[in-house]
C-alpha cells in the first residue's frame, strides 16, 4: 500500500480526532454533579476517562460513565476545530481513500447509531458509507491511522497502518519514541504526513 499503483487509505478515528468526547464528559459531569470531585481537561491522564475518575474515588467511575452512555451524548458531541475541513479535503484527494474507524462502547445502546447520525449530521451521507465500526482496529488495513488512543493492540500484532497519534487532553505528556509520529491539531500540517506516507 502506499504505491503509485494503489490509492492511500486514511483512518480517522472518531471521538477525540473528529469530535470533542473529552469538552463533552466534562461539561456533562459537571452538569450533572455539581459538588462532585471532578478532572479539568488539563488533568487528564490516559486514555480511559472512567479509570481516571475510579482512582479519585470508586463511585465517581459509574457517575462519569453515565454521563457518555446517556442519550444524546454522542449526537451532541462538537465538531474538533478543523476536522470536518481535513476530513472533506481527504474525501476529494486524488488517490485517496478515507474512512471513519471507530470503536463503539461496550454498552453500545445510544453510541452507535449516533454515531451513524453524528457523521452524516456534520460530515454528510458520503461519510456514512464511509464508516467502520470495530473493537478492533489492528485488522483493518490501511495506510494511515489517525487516533487519540497512545497504544492500539489487537488481533494482528503488526497493523498495516502507521498510527499518527492525535493530540488530545489525555495523551500531551506522552513521549513517542522514534519513528512514531503525532498531530498536534488539524491547524498541523497533515497533508505533509499523507505525502510522505504516499512516497514511501
Amino acid at each position: 500500500m502506499g504505491s503509485a499503483a494503489a490509492p492511500l487509505r486514511v483512518l480517522l478515528d472518531m471521538d477525540g480526532v473528529l469530535a470533542d468526547f473529552e469538552g463533552a464528559v466534562l461539561r456533562g459531569f459537571r452538569g450533572r454533579f455539581p459538588l462532585e470531585p471532578r478532572l479539568e481537561l488539563a488533568e487528564r491522564r490516559g486514555f480511559s476517562v472512567r479509570e481516571q475518575y475510579r482512582s479519585l474515588r470508586e463511585d465517581l467511575a459509574a457517575k462519569v460513565a453515565s454521563v457518555y452512555e446517556s442519550p444524546g451524548f454522542f449526537l451532541d458531541l462538537d465538531p474538533i476545530p478543523g476536522a470536518l475541513e481535513a476530513a472533506q479535503e481527504m474525501l476529494h484527494m486524488q488517490d485517496t481513500e478515507v474512512f471513519i474507524c471507530t470503536s463503539p462502547l461496550r454498552k453500545y445502546e445510544h453510541c452507535i447509531v449516533e454515531k451513524y447520525q453524528w457523521v452524516e449530521k456534520h460530515l454528510g451521507p458520503e461519510f456514512v458509507e464511509r464508516i467502520i465500526l470495530t473493537r478492533d482496529k489492528t485488522v483493518v488495513a490501511a495506510d494511515l491511522l489517525f487516533d487519540d488512543k497512545d497504544t492500539i493492540q489487537g488481533a494482528e500484532p503488526n497493523p498495516s497502518w502507521e498510527h499518527i497519534l492525535f493530540t488530545c487532553c489525555h495523551n500531551r505528556h506522552v513521549q513517542l519514541p522514534a519513528p512514531r509520529r503525532c498531530l498536534r491539531s488539524w491547524a498541523d500540517d497533515w497533508r505533509a504526513i499523507l505525502e510522505s506516507k504516499r512516497r514511501q
